[in-house]
């Protein structure tokens, strides 16, 4: 009989174990999906930004020589991500793609000028930034004139700052949430214990000994939960790039990789941390408190 109760006991205990990591693990999942979204709304943002054009048109007497020589210089600049020469013969193609017609046969000359497109890193795709830059290019007596769409820029930023808050807003309640739920499944799982726990007491075990192996188990718990939402994570992947084959030019391994840290770490610490609290409680508590 007491053979009986002692392995229903383990099987009791066995159960709650693995309900606790998978609950973990479900938590955590959540909190790596929201990190891959906040991953992805930045390169998303980089990528528009970096996508804005600045068309620097040269003098019409320059020779082709000096202009691939501005072109060197700019490549050069650190606010400059890529350049592109576009000559009058290519720029003249281009409009007439746009048209549909042959406008210099029409014309009997080629009207456009050549010129540099410039694509900005974006930490300086926004208008102070690009006001500057502008300013520092127009003293160069072979730049004529530069354009970009200004009010795009504002717009994008505009929108890219709303959209960060709104995500970030989120991520911080999500966390906040994530925390409580880890914490209670943890407290559920030592609840179960708490009449071992002030057996051992009783004999005389320090708080230090008890508190031992439950810490070991929680940090362990926390450790597996967060690889099985990691492998989760990794599912979850690949099945939005197979739906969605256009997310492989914005994925970014070193940024991912730093999400799967995050979530394995943070499973590590809420489960040892809320282990650890739950232990105190039930070491504090009276046995009469214990039937409560």
């Amino acid at each position: 009989m007491e053979e009986f109760e002692a392995s229903a006991s383990s099987k009791k205990t066995k159960t709650i174990y693995i309900s606790t990591v998978f609950g973990i693990a479900m938590v955590l999942l959540m909190v790596g999906l929201l990190g891959l979204i906040l991953v992805y709304a930045k390169n998303i943002s980089s990528y528009v930004k970096e996508n804005i054009v600045l068309n620097i048109f040269v003098d019409d007497a320059a020779h082709e020589s000096d202009v691939l020589q501005l072109q060197k210089q700019l490549d050069g600049n650190v606010m400059v991500k890529q350049t592109q020469y576009v000559s009058k013969e290519l720029a003249a193609r281009n409009l007439q793609k746009d048209l549909g017609e042959d406008f210099v046969k029409f014309l009997g000359y080629n009207p456009l000028s050549q010129s540099v497109d410039v694509y900005l890193k974006a930490d300086y795709a926004n208008n102070k930034d690009i006001e500057k830059f502008k300013a520092e290019l127009l003293k160069n007596p072979l730049i004529k004139e530069v354009k970009y769409q200004q009010s795009l820029v504002d717009q994008m930023n505009q929108n890219v700052t709303t959209i960060s808050l709104i995500i970030l807003t989120f991520a911080g309640i999500f966390v906040v949430l994530s925390v409580a739920l880890i914490n209670n499944t943890i407290r559920l799982a030592i609840y179960s214990q708490r009449f071992l726990i002030k057996s051992m007491q009783l004999v005389g075990a320090t708080k230090g000994f008890i508190r031992k192996p439950f810490l070991l188990y929680g940090i362990w718990h926390g450790l597996l939960g967060g690889l099985i939402a990691i492998i989760l994570l990794i599912g979850t992947l690949y099945v939005a790039y197979d739906n969605v084959p256009d997310l492989v030019f914005l994925q970014n391994y070193t940024e991912f990789g730093i999400v799967f840290l995050v979530v394995v770490g943070l499973g590590i610490f809420i489960s040892g941390f809320s282990t650890f609290l739950a232990v105190n409680k039930f070491l504090r508590l009276k046995i009469y408190d214990l039937y409560r």
